[in-house]
């Protein structure tokens, strides 16, 4: 595909993903344009690493909230491509302790974007998904069969956050069958990587662990849960590469998942990270909180066969990578605090 002089919307585009997949189309010379509330964004992730912005920020950067239809209209106007990433999620304990607003924001957000690009005409959308959305009961063990797309049904996801992002893919699928427009669904397992957000109040488990390897002895090494519960990692690098794919070859397929097809244990995260600090730490469990479901991994044949995509990061080079951007984020933190 030649993406000069393409007009694309990146909702969510200053997040973890989308920042990285503004940069990549921006250098293949796309016009991008970001749609951003700065919840858990930020603007410093749209910037290289000499310091430029990616984008004119001052002509392609909104800052809006999407869940008003009005925003999304306005976004969404004379774009070619819309790349929908946008939606409300943080760590497992705002996810669990928000499920009310979290669900109802996200069924806005995503209805008012699909609705708005049919209405000003965008040619291709692309949605992503969650394997948050499998069925609880499926996750409830270690080492369950590799999910297949199908196994999302009959639905019964753990949290609202899992069930609103399958009725955004359900729209979508809606959509595709009326053929008001060519959409492609990615449903991503657990996405990790430079520009995570850090933050306690809205960090999912890779970068809480650095965040407290990094700040250890000051802040304590505490995983939440026993450990034992396992995800299926997958590199942000990684997933922008089938983000790619998947307006190439992935349209019009129904969702695709990306992910490996093996699952690690968050013991194994905790460890890997401190090895990584060099420092002596003692790691505590907490087993009075929260810890999600037990296990899933992809089985990505799917994605290899459509989009000739394979999952090529390594859990070690990965966060070795994470952890090296996060402590730069830190010691910068700490230079301008000085």
């Amino acid at each position: 595909m030649n993406w000069n002089g393409t007009r694309v919307l990146v909702t969510g585009g200053a997040g973890q993903i989308g920042s990285h997949l503004v940069a990549r189309l921006a250098s293949y010379g796309a016009i991008v344009t970001v749609a951003d509330n700065l919840w858990r964004g930020k603007k410093s992730n749209l910037f290289d690493d000499d310091g430029k912005p990616v984008i004119d920020l001052s002509r392609n950067f909104f800052e809006l909230d999407l869940t008003d239809p009005v925003n999304c209209q306005r976004a969404t106007e004379g774009q070619d491509v819309v790349y929908h990433l946008a939606d409300v999620v943080a760590g497992i304990n705002y996810v669990f302790g928000n499920q009310f607003s979290l669900f109802n924001a996200n069924l806005l957000i995503d209805s008012n974007m699909l609705k708005a690009s049919i209405a000003n005409g965008v040619r291709s959308y692309v949605y992503v998904g969650t394997a948050c959305s499998y069925p609880a009961e499926r996750q409830s063990k270690l080492n369950p069969p590799l999910f297949k797309e199908a196994d999302v049904y009959p639905a019964s996801p753990e949290s609202s956050y899992g069930w609103s992002k399958l009725m955004g893919e359900m729209s979508c699928e809606l959509a595709m069958k009326e053929k008001l427009l060519d959409i492609g669904v990615l449903r991503f397992h657990n996405v990790y990587g430079p520009h995570c957000e850090m933050s306690p109040e809205k960090s999912q488990v890779i970068p809480s662990l650095i965040r407290k390897a990094l700040r250890h002895p000051q802040e304590e090494f505490v995983v939440w849960g026993s450990g034992k519960q396992r995800r299926a990692f997958v590199f942000v690098q990684d997933v922008v590469d089938a983000l790619e794919a998947v307006l190439l070859k992935g349209m019009n397929q129904g969702a695709i998942q990306i992910g490996p097809d093996y699952s690690t244990s968050i013991k194994e995260i905790a460890e890997c990270v401190r090895s990584i600090s060099g420092k002596q730490i003692d790691i505590r469990y907490d087993t009075t909180k929260p810890e999600g479901d037990v296990d899933r991994a992809a089985d990505w044949s799917k994605a290899r066969d459509i989009l000739e995509w394979s999952p090529t990061t390594s859990i070690e080079s990965g966060l070795e990578r994470t952890y090296a951007w996060c402590e730069r984020q830190v010691f910068e933190q700490v230079g301008q605090a000085g």
